[in-house]
Formats: structure tokens, C-alpha cells, sequence
């Protein structure tokens, strides 16, 4: 059997594949309208999205034009599907410029022509279109606080929508009579589409009590003219969204390493695919069935992989570089106390554990050993939110570069006889 490494590796490959693009819009291509055929999207598969859409459309035999906006480095070359790259996770004037271009698109179509949106996780960011009373620098510091705060990605987008000039619903409603066709990757837990980079083309109501409920959680306070645009900009009437299809889904990504998991004669048990909380929290309740799993034989006797997906939060209180994939592994591996026989991979998706440079990171049974002769005091580490800096100091991170899909985090505990 290979080694605990090339092990977690292999199970997050299949995951990875299980979730791009390419060919999943075969079997789901709307009818060749009269007129054009209008692509727009965002996020952070979106570009790929946008490529393989090209590629079933003129298999189809039709021809299509647009723009699409995805994260600094996630371009991939189309043929007629104009790419931006952007910033993410705070907005920048890129993607504000991209957002306003994507609207008039929309505004542009006729009943004759067919728009087709193409959304991702990171959508939120990338597609920045402030709603009148409020600027970029106000979504950007908003953003920040959010980050921050802990608050889980839904709460966040509910935030994000209310002061959206195209979030909600609202390119939808620029669409007008034009029939719309959405495909989405979600990264959220639950496949809420109207969460999916909130929810562009997904009608809904967007209540200001909702996203000001929100802020005082968290204690994030905000200027009197911001709150002003939250009540102004409230969507009462939704307008409908046309047809929407799930692409890829974490689901999807953890049957398809749990599939994996089978082939290398490991008993796969999913835990989940919406799991949320505080990752240091998360790590420590993993670390219990783990255990309980290595000394029972439950919820399932090794050798076996326990996989998870969802998205944890992380509240920050250190300085450190962290992660949330990092700091549920960190968390993981001391609660589990240097058991040997339990080996784990924590990655997000898209290659980006946060805002590092790594996709998440992976320890074995010699994690405490070879810190130990480093001098590296793990629990420390942890409680300044520093786990990016542990796990490179020991050749533990995963890096991928970006893998042009999302399907959020990915969560795989391994555990030997």
C-alpha cells in the first residue's frame, strides 16, 4: 500500500477532478437562440467554466461572446469569452470595472438572445458593484471586518447582497425578457444557490433587518450612510431567474475520493459535506472520532478514511499567517497527541487556504518527532492563529497554484490498523 502521504494526496486529487468543469455541460445545454448568446460569470472556476462552456456550445454548433471575471491567476485562455482577473477576497477596481461591464450585458440583451451565467465560489468579491450611497473603499473595509469577524460565508453574502448593485438578484432583473440560463460550482454548505457568490441571477428578498441582525453579531459597526444604502437597497419583488443547473457540488468532490478510497482498500466513511464552525473546534471533535475509530472500530474500523467538507471559520485574535485548513489540521494534530497511526490532509479546493499561497497542508505520525528537534512549539503556534508558518517550517503545506475550480474545503483523516 503507499505511504500515509501519497495516500492523502491521491484521495484529494480525485476530489479535485471530480469537481472541474469540463465536460459537465454536456446533456444540459439550453436551445440555440435566434439571436446572440451572451456568457457572463464570476468566481474563481469561472474562467474554466467559461472555456469548457465554449467548447460543448460550438460542439452544439452555436457561437457565443461575453466577459468573465476570476482571482488574479485563474485565467485560462478562451476562444470568444472575454477573461478579467481580479482581486479576491477584498474587491478592487478591477473587479468593480468588470461588475459594471457585466450589468450592461445584461441590460443589453434582447427577448431574442440567450444569456448564460457561469458562478463560482469567490463570485462575492469578484463581482463588486456598490449600490448608490456607498464606494468601493466601503465594501472593501466591510469586507475586512467580515473576514475577520468569524462570521460563516452565508452570513457574510446576506451582508454582501444588501449593498449590491448586482448580488441578489439583481442581474437577473438587468436581463429583462431574455432567456437566462445559470450553471453553478458550489462552495457553500447546503449548494444554497442563492449563496453561491450571493446569488446574481437567484431571485430573493434582500431585507435590511437581516444584514444589520448580522453586523451587530459580530460587533462590526458601520457609517451612518452605509446603513442608510442597507435600507434603501432592499429587494421586496424579486424578479425570476430563468433555469439553473449544478454542476459540481462537495458532495460530488468526496464521492469521488471516497470512490478512490475504495481502490486503495480503505473503508470510506463521509462525515459530511456542510460542516461548519470554528476550525480549531472542528479539529478537535474530528480528533475524537478518529480516536474512536482507531480504538473501536466507530464509526468505522481502520484501515479507513474519515472525509469532510464544508467551510470552518476562523476568528482571528493572533498575528500569525494561518488559514482555515491549516488551523483545523494544527488543532487536529494536537488534540489527536501524537497518536501515530492517524495521519490527515486539510485543503481548500481552489489552492488558497485563506489568503497564503498554499492550498492547506498535511501531517503524519512523525508531525510532533520532527517538531520536537526543530524546537517548534505547535500549541503556540495555534494560539496565534500561525499555522501556515508551523506546517512550512516542517515541509507539511500543499501547494497546488490555482486549480480553477471550488468546491470548498476538503477533509481527510486517515488511520491505520
Amino acid at each position: 500500500m503507499p505511504n500515509d502521504a501519497e495516500i492523502l494526496y491521491a484521495l484529494f486529487d480525485a476530489a479535485l477532478k471530480a469537481a472541474l468543469p469540463d465536460g459537465q455541460f454536456d446533456g444540459r445545454l439550453p436551445p440555440r437562440p435566434k439571436g446572440r448568446t451572451i456568457v457572463l460569470g464570476a468566481g474563481k472556476a469561472s474562467a474554466r467554466m467559461a472555456a469548457a462552456f465554449e467548447e460543448a456550445w460550438a460542439r452544439a454548433g452555436g457561437a457565443c461572446e461575453g466577459l468573465v471575471v476570476t482571482r488574479y491567476g485563474h485565467a485560462v485562455p478562451t476562444r470568444s469569452i472575454e477573461i478579467v482577473e481580479a482581486a479576491h477576497p477584498v474587491p478592487d477596481e478591477a473587479g468593480l470595472q468588470a461588475a459594471g461591464r457585466i450589468l450592461a450585458l445584461a441590460q443589453q440583451a434582447g427577448p431574442d438572445d440567450l444569456v448564460v451565467c457561469l458562478m463560482s465560489g469567490g463570485a462575492s468579491s469578484l463581482l463588486s458593484l456598490p449600490a448608490d450611497g456607498v464606494t468601493l473603499a466601503d465594501k472593501q473595509d466591510l469586507n475586512r471586518a467580515l473576514l475577520k469577524s468569524g462570521a460563516p460565508i452565508g452570513e457574510m453574502n446576506l451582508v454582501r447582497k444588501s449593498l449590491s448593485a448586482i448580488k441578489g438578484g439583481r442581474l437577473a432583473a438587468a436581463v429583462g425578457k431574455a432567456p437566462l440560463v445559470t450553471y453553478l460550482i458550489s462552495d457553500v454548505p447546503g449548494d444554497d444557490p442563492g449563496s453561491i457568490g450571493s446569488g446574481p441571477t437567484i431571485p430573493e428578498r434582500v431585507e435590511p433587518d437581516v444584514a444589520f441582525g448580522i453586523l451587530r453579531k459580530y460587533g462590526i459597526d458601520v457609517p451612518d450612510h452605509v446603513r442608510a444604502t442597507i435600507r434603501s437597497n432592499a429587494v421586496t419583488e424579486p424578479v425570476a431567474g430563468g433555469v439553473v443547473h449544478m454542476l459540481s457540488t462537495p458532495k460530488m468532490a468526496l464521492d469521488a475520493a471516497a470512490a478512490k478510497a475504495r481502490e486503495l482498500g480503505l473503508t470510506p466513511l463521509v462525515l459530511g459535506d456542510a460542516l461548519e464552525g470554528e476550525a480549531r473546534e472542528v479539529g478537535r471533535v474530528m480528533a475524537g472520532i478518529a480516536r474512536s475509530a482507531l480504538m473501536h472500530g466507530e464509526p468505522a474500523g481502520a484501515p479507513c478514511v474519515l472525509l469532510s467538507g464544508g467551510e470552518t471559520t476562523v476568528t482571528v485574535r493572533g498575528q500569525g499567517r494561518g488559514g482555515r485548513n491549516a488551523e483545523f489540521l494544527l488543532s487536529l494534530a494536537l488534540s489527536l497527541k501524537d497518536e501515530r497511526k492517524i495521519s490527515a490532509i486539510a485543503c481548500d479546493t481552489d489552492g488558497i487556504d485563506g489568503s497564503e499561497d498554499n492550498a492547506g497542508a498535511w501531517f503524519d505520525g512523525s508531525l510532533f518527532e520532527n517538531a520536537r528537534k526543530a524546537g517548534i512549539d505547535l500549541a503556540a503556534h495555534l494560539d496565534r492563529n500561525d499555522a501556515y508558518t508551523a506546517f512550512a517550517q516542517l515541509d507539511r503545506l500543499v501547494v497546488t497554484g490555482p486549480t480553477l475550480t471550488n468546491v470548498n474545503d476538503f477533509r481527510c483523516i486517515l488511520i491505520r490498523p
